[in-house]
């Protein structure tokens, strides 16, 4: 198991802690692999009751990682090529996928920033403990990107008015905020092992196989999640690639507006 992925075991319930605090616990490719392994392994564990699925460091996910990827962004694909983007970013959708059809209660919990894909994942659980501090977003169309695999969880979730105002304007929540749209449940003070301890105790009065079986009776009754995983990584790999993520990604680390930022009409 990579070190950017720790997995603690305590009884019934298992926590999944994002472990790369100098990102923020962006989601590399081996993060996203050890999270699809562990959801497969605890599918089939009938004495696991809660996943708890958290981040180090003082944030919860900052979102994707480029990482090796980073050389791509602007650059179109040559003719004939297979693009190496589509199947990182299905991959991704995968681990959405995976998370949203766990049959134990899945909860996030937040402390400071759960921002695009980290979004994504607050989307897929069955419960959200939120600190004040914390802030969630989906940036992406303000950096020139499509927010592709969490777009039908967002739109689960939030419903698809408050979904298109998300995801279209890139909206950044406060905590109270997320808890008025439905997507925390619950804002703590501060995250203390205390609070914690209260909130897992109340959890664990439903019992395991009434969750399990309720759980399948929701995602049947509300149909499942609309599987676009090849046309969201085509989306995704198309607009990484395009001059548009490539001039927001820029200002982004300038922190500068990018340039589609002003009506463009002459102020002069």
């Amino acid at each position: 198991m990579s070190s950017t992925l720790l997995i603690d075991r305590e009884g019934a319930v298992e926590t999944w802690t994002l472990n790369d605090p100098a990102t923020r616990n962006a989601l590399s490719d081996a993060v996203v692999e050890g999270l699809l392994q562990a959801c497969t392994r605890a599918a089939q564990d009938s004495s696991l009751r809660i996943v708890v699925l958290t981040g180090a460091g003082g944030a919860f996910c900052a979102g994707g990682s480029l990482g090796g990827f980073a050389s791509l962004i602007g650059q179109p694909l040559q003719a004939g090529q297979t693009d190496p983007l589509l199947a990182m970013n299905r991959g991704f959708g995968d681990l959405l996928h995976a998370l949203s059809a766990l049959p134990q209660l899945l909860v996030c919990r937040v402390d400071g920033a759960a921002m695009g894909g980290g979004f994504g994942l607050v989307c897929c659980a069955d419960h959200v403990v939120a600190t004040k501090r914390s802030v969630l977003g989906t940036p992406e169309v303000t950096l020139g990107l499509p927010p592709a695999q969490i777009a039908p969880f967002v739109w689960q979730r939030l419903g698809e008015s408050t979904a298109r105002q998300c995801l279209l304007q890139g909206l950044s929540y406060t905590a109270a905020q997320a808890l008025q749209v439905g997507v925390v449940n619950e804002v703590i003070e501060q995250d203390s092992d205390e609070t914690w301890q209260a909130t897992l105790t109340r959890l664990l009065r439903a019992a395991p196989g009434a969750v399990a079986s309720t759980k399948l009776l929701l995602r049947q009754l509300r149909g499942p999640v609309p599987d676009v995983r090849d046309a969201a990584a085509q989306a995704f790999a198309q607009g990484l690639r395009s001059a548009e993520a490539a001039q927001g990604l820029a200002a982004f680390v300038r922190k500068q507006p990018a340039p589609w930022t002003h009506s463009g009409k002459d102020t002069a």
